[in-house]
């Protein structure tokens, strides 16, 4: 279960991405924020900017035309 959770939906690239780099400043180190995107080409994003950022992509789903990722915030 995420600590927080960020709904994108509806959300086109870069939309996704700019608000989850923005809701990451309100998590606390250690702790995880869910994204909720209907862009297909978030996957590749939420991918590239983990590795940029640090931060830990703990998991990344699909459920039907959503998708969702876990993002954990690295310990201070």
């Amino acid at each position: 279960m995420a600590d927080h959770t960020l709904d994108a939906k509806g959300l086109n690239c870069p939309l996704p991405i700019l608000k989850a780099r923005k809701a990451l400043k309100d998590v606390a180190a250690g702790e995880t924020l869910e994204i909720l995107s209907t862009d297909p080409g978030s996957v590749a994003d939420f991918q590239a900017f983990c590795r940029q950022t640090g931060n830990e992509l703990l998991e990344s789903s699909t459920d039907e035309s959503v998708f969702r990722f876990l993002i954990k915030r690295p310990a201070a």
